[in-house]
């Protein structure tokens, strides 16, 4: 709507007043003040039927023009009783293009008749400002308005009958006056009243008061709009709201908020289907075909009345937003469209008018809602009826809508502060939790550690106890220091079997610690050969016979295994450790009179069984099942769960009697799952338990499959070996060159000892013996540079090479680590694994 203009016939005192008030606005900065004696003045006229004011500036613009209708007052403008009740036809105008209209031909006019150097007022900015007339400022529009109403009151009252005594009074009487926001209200209506009370030929103030009084409304709901903003971060709040309050305030049936959804646009295309092209074109829907989809939805609604139908959540059809209905990109420049009658507007977009027809909507005025140059969505007022949209109500919805943008970036902002604190939160809490396990953790491990290491100090302490006291004793005897007494030789071995059993028992213990260590740093190797399943769970039985005889215990074995699958492939060192460990602890637990059973079987997969398969061998896919029953002490529920962790024993009234470190479950667990097996366990209390292990064939390299294998019958060389065997040993330490000594001599074997590595060389040279034995690490020259000499020597490059190291070395790296080293044996030295290693060697030796 374009802004009210006041035409009326006004006496020539109400005009002179209006004049005087509107030359004071012209003191605003930067106006530019013109009137109708400028234009007489240039054209050195006197009298003129018309006069005119006009102020311009960056917020306030105004004309005032009056016609006298009579003749008496054109005389050079006195101020004469005569003049003052003359009549005027007045014009009071704020409309920007009827003000550029009037003045634009005077600016042309003036600058054709008056050369530069004697302009009164500047043409050029004159023009400028006529070009960029903008409406006028809400409060400056109020306070004029108010002083305008305030002179017509004044001079009503008076019957337009007492004259104005002199300019200074009427500047007086019409000098602007700054008014409270909250006082404004009501001092128009008091104005007002007076207006109505002076006499009935005012009621030409009716328009004024009407524009001043929707503006009032105007600002009090914008101020209204920006304190919610101001009290309140939550949206839902602000925005119902407010858009209840825009529709009481427009006067509108329907009042919503459209809200845009950015969304991942599809890849397969099942969209672009429903959408058409032209929806792409449009840009509404789509902002990049291959990136993101913005699809729409009402989210926010206000209604006149229940007649009025809703709108909510409804959701654009993608096929009514063809190109021409919205355009996104238009919007995001802040494009408001105002549509009086959609049956016009739309005639050619049959779909979207027909949305129009169902929603009940004849006439629609919608501004967008830009957030961060983004468009958010957009404000729509409906009206059900025609309607032409005021350009007054454009200019508030838009005003509405940036203040609405404001408030939805801080929520936005709000939200995101928010969620980060809340995910600070939530990290403090679970980085808490976590240091609350790690204390849990590592107190646990404290106590594990202090159990641990007393468990150790009675199994350590017990052995070597029975080692040292035995020997002393034997050492005093054989020193005559307990009598004359000879010891009988049974005893004698008694208590040398003693002193093995517990060395057996120490190196049992050592052995442990240093697998599941090796096992848990990932050091553990398997060494993966063929072998006899019955013969190793046989061989494992028969160990363990001593142990359960001694404590009245039954040991039994029941062997499932076919003919055809007893041959398998896994590594029978760690097979036998694990068959051990469940053994013994199965014997431990079994009281007396008690029974333990060991079954063994294996299990094919039929699904990868070859047609053809290997006779006596597993096939592939194949699993061995070892199952130890006992009727022992059982394991209670609730200590299911320490079972197969380190360090750790069941409290039970047993643990002081049968001891332990803890060790032997946790590591057959981690030997079993090296082999890609599992383990599991059975138990019910006083009844007994029962573990089964799992175990899958490996796969056999080629390296392995093509080693020499045998069994070993005895732990004498063959014949045809002692025949021709002489070895050298180059070892530092004593005992252990003795132990070797007496272990190879007594297999029928003639072995050379060497201390000094440097004159090893050449004597082996010398000796050409079948093998050679050397410690890797020797004082001075050390194994590996004693083995890479005789590699480089033409008499010794060939001949059979044992190194002695401290840990195991897997089998491809012998070579490598050893510098040319056909085999290894790890410390400590055990006999049956010497003499392997040694048959091992001189089997090639035959072959070769």
């Amino acid at each position: 709507m374009k802004p009210k203009t006041l035409n009326r016939t006004l006496p020539l005192a109400t005009f002179e007043a209006a004049y005087q008030l509107l030359q004071q606005m012209a003191e605003i900065p930067g106006a530019i003040w013109l009137t109708d004696d400028a234009i007489a003045d240039s054209q050195n006229v006197e009298n003129s039927s018309e006069r005119f004011a006009a102020v311009v500036s960056e917020h306030f613009s105004a004309l005032l023009r009056g016609n006298l209708l009579d003749e008496f007052a054109t005389n050079g403008h006195k101020h004469s009783e005569k003049n003052l009740h003359s009549q005027l036809n007045v014009q009071l105008t704020f409309d920007p293009g009827a003000i550029a209209n009037f003045l634009s031909p005077l600016a042309d006019k003036l600058a054709e008749i008056m050369p530069a150097p004697s302009w009164q007022i500047d043409i050029r900015a004159l023009k400028q400002a006529i070009t960029n007339i903008q409406p006028n400022s809400a409060v400056i529009q109020s306070e004029f308005t108010l002083n305008l109403l305030d002179i017509l009151a004044t001079n009503a009252s008076q019957n337009n009958r007492l004259p104005i005594h002199s300019q200074t009074e009427i500047e007086e009487k019409s000098a602007p006056k700054v008014i409270d926001p909250e006082t404004l209200q009501s001092q128009i209506a008091e104005a007002v009243n007076q207006l109505q009370i002076a006499s009935p030929c005012i009621s030409f103030c009716q328009p004024v008061e009407d524009a001043l009084q929707q503006q009032l409304e105007q600002e009090r709901l914008l101020n209204q709009v920006t304190t919610q903003i101001r009290q309140s971060l939550e949206l839902p709040v602000i925005l119902s709201k407010a858009v209840e309050q825009v529709r009481e305030f427009l006067e509108v049936d329907r009042l919503l908020i459209y809200q845009f959804e950015k969304v991942p646009a599809p890849h397969n295309g099942e969209l672009a289907k429903e959408i058409p092209t032209a929806v792409s074109g449009s840009g509404e829907i789509q902002e990049n075909s291959w990136s993101y989809l913005y699809l729409g939805r009402v989210t926010y609604e206000a209604l006149a009345n229940d007649t009025i139908s809703s709108v909510l959540n409804f959701s654009e059809s993608a096929q009514c937003f063809t190109n021409g209905v919205i355009d996104r990109e238009k919007y995001r420049k802040g494009l408001a469209l105002c549509v009086a009658d959609v049956e016009t507007t739309y005639s050619s977009h049959p779909c979207f008018l027909e949305l129009m027809r169902r929603a009940k909507v004849r006439a629609k005025l919608l501004v967008p809602i830009v957030v961060q140059d983004d468009l958010w969505g957009l404000l729509i007022a409906h009206q059900c009826t025609f309607r032409e949209w005021e350009e007054s109500k454009k200019t508030f919805l838009r005003q509405i809508a940036e203040h609405l943008a404001i408030a939805i970036y801080q929520a936005e902002l709000y939200a995101q502060v928010q969620q980060q604190k809340r995910t600070s939160e939530q990290r403090v809490i679970e980085r808490t939790q976590e240091l609350r396990d790690a204390l849990v953790a590592a107190q646990s491990a404290s106590l594990a550690k202090s159990e641990f290491l007393a468990a150790m100090s009675h199994e350590l302490r017990t052995p070597l106890t029975c080692v040292i006291g035995i020997s002393d004793t034997l050492l005093r005897w054989s020193y005559g220091k307990v009598g004359s007494k000879e010891v009988p030789v049974q005893k004698q071995r008694q208590y040398l079997q003693t002193i093995r059993d517990s060395g057996d028992h120490l190196l049992e213990l050592i052995n442990d610690i240093l697998d599941l260590s090796q096992v848990e740093a990932g050091k553990a190797i398997l060494k993966i050969s063929e072998f006899s399943i019955s013969k190793l769970a046989s061989q494992s039985l028969h160990a363990l016979k001593e142990k359960a005889a001694a404590k009245g215990v039954e040991l039994l074995q029941e062997q499932r295994i076919q003919q055809e699958c007893d041959r398998f492939i896994a590594d029978p060192r760690r097979l036998r450790q694990i068959l051990f460990n469940l053994l013994g602890n199965a014997i431990k637990f079994t009281p007396k009179g008690g029974r333990v059973i060991l079954r063994v079987w294996v299990t094919e997969d039929k699904n990868r069984t070859p047609a053809v398969r290997q006779p006596g061998t597993a096939p592939a896919g194949s699993t061995a099942v070892f199952q130890i029953k006992d009727t022992g002490i059982g394991i209670p529920e609730n200590q299911r769960s320490l079972l197969f962790q380190k360090f750790q024993q069941l409290d039970s009234p047993y643990r002081r009697e049968y001891g332990g470190t803890g060790l032997g479950l946790a590591l057959t667990k981690q030997l079993v799952e090296l082999h890609g097996g599992a383990i599991e366990v059975n138990s019910k209390v006083d009844v007994g338990s029962t573990f089964t292990v799992f175990i899958p064939i490996q796969t056999l390299t080629k390296d392995e499959s093509t080693k020499f294998t045998y069994e070993k019958s005895n732990s004498s060389l063959p014949l045809h070996y002692s025949s021709r065997g002489n070895l050298v040993l180059v070892e530092e330490d004593e005992e252990t060159a003795m132990l070797i000594c007496d272990i190879l001599t007594a297999a029928g074997l003639q072995v050379v000892w060497m201390i000094e590595g440097s004159a090893a060389v050449e004597q082996i040279e010398l000796l050409q013996p079948n093998a050679v034995i050397v410690d890797m690490r020797l004082p001075g020259m050390n194994g590996c540079e004693i083995i890479h000499q005789l590699r480089q020597k033409p008499a010794t490059e060939n001949i059979k090479i044992l190194a002695l190291s401290a840990n195991e070395i897997p089998p491809d790296q012998i070579s490598f680590v050893t510098a040319g080293a056909n085999d290894c044996l790890a410390k400590p030295i055990h006999p049956e694994q010497l003499l392997d290693k040694i048959i091992s060697l001189m089997a090639g030796i035959g072959n070769g």
